[in-house]
């Protein structure tokens, strides 16, 4: 890790958020410290048909065949649609595909835009560093995460039922007795991570993006870069994961999708 100091840089964000907990505190070390349950308003209790049917799942499989047949029915969702057809309703499977092949695609960006809304974390970048809101990278991002071929589904609203499904499986089947993981990410470079302070030779503080992959994997991180990074993540933080649902997961075994934010992450050399 170079021994450079970088510029103090400051994030952009929200005072108020969908989850009842203060944007700052979710975007410090502190909040990850915690390990406090998030949940976005409302989600659960507009759904109440879901969560019976997700409570008679014997196996994290059947509770991923509920989920999807919910979605399918409240969304109109077609995993067997294509781009190419007259009208195409926007999905999330959609979002987390795009994502797998380029997170600062505009399906990365209508997903940071709904961590934006739904927990006050703005990114810190997309495509480009964004430092403030008068720039042309946060213009370029907000013009993709608005974008009307992502938004003819209640897009976030999918998303939100996604999230608290992903927080359900975590408590019932996979990781019950877990409050953290320890994660890997492969970086190359810094320019996507901000180190806010330099803690020893081997560790820091880091602003990751307001959301960004992980894997539970390390030498399947090892693939994405020369050096990985460590970190320890709550569990109310992970948005999505590999073996969530059967079909459509991200592309790297053993993937995760993660709220950033400040974060004490370890460095080594691959």
């Amino acid at each position: 890790m170079s021994d450079a100091a970088q510029p103090t840089r400051r994030g952009i964000g929200h005072s108020t958020n969908l989850v009842g907990r203060p944007s700052e505190w979710l975007a410090s070390c502190a909040f990850n410290d915690s390990a406090v349950p998030l949940h976005i308003w409302g989600v659960t209790e507009m759904n109440p048909s879901l969560f019976t049917m997700l409570d008679q799942a014997e196996h994290l499989a059947e509770a991923g065949q509920a989920f999807s047949s919910y979605m399918m029915a409240m969304f109109g969702l077609d995993p067997e649609q294509r781009t190419g057809q007259r009208r195409f309703r926007s999905s999330f499977l959609r979002l987390i595909q795009g994502w797998g092949f380029d997170s600062n695609g505009p399906e990365g960006a209508v997903l940071k835009g709904w961590v934006e809304s739904r927990f006050g974390l703005g990114p810190s970048y997309h495509k480009e560093i964004i430092e403030r809101v008068a720039s042309r990278a946060w213009t370029s991002y907000v013009e993709e995460k608005m974008s009307s071929r992502f938004h003819n589904n209640a897009i976030w609203v999918q998303l939100d039922l996604l999230f608290e499904f992903c927080q359900w499986a975590i408590r019932r089947f996979a990781f019950p007795d877990e409050t953290h993981l320890t994660l890997y990410r492969g970086v190359n470079s810094f320019d996507e991570h901000w180190i806010i302070e330099r803690t020893t030779r081997r560790e820091a503080v880091m602003r990751l993006n307001n959301l960004v992959s992980f894997s539970s994997d390390r030498d399947t991180a090892s693939c994405f870069g020369d050096m990985i990074l460590t970190a320890r993540i709550p569990v109310s933080k992970v948005v999505f994961f590999n073996s969530l649902l059967t079909s459509h997961a991200l592309k790297g075994e053993g993937e995760y999708l993660v709220i950033g934010g400040d974060t004490r992450v370890s460095v080594d050399y691959v």
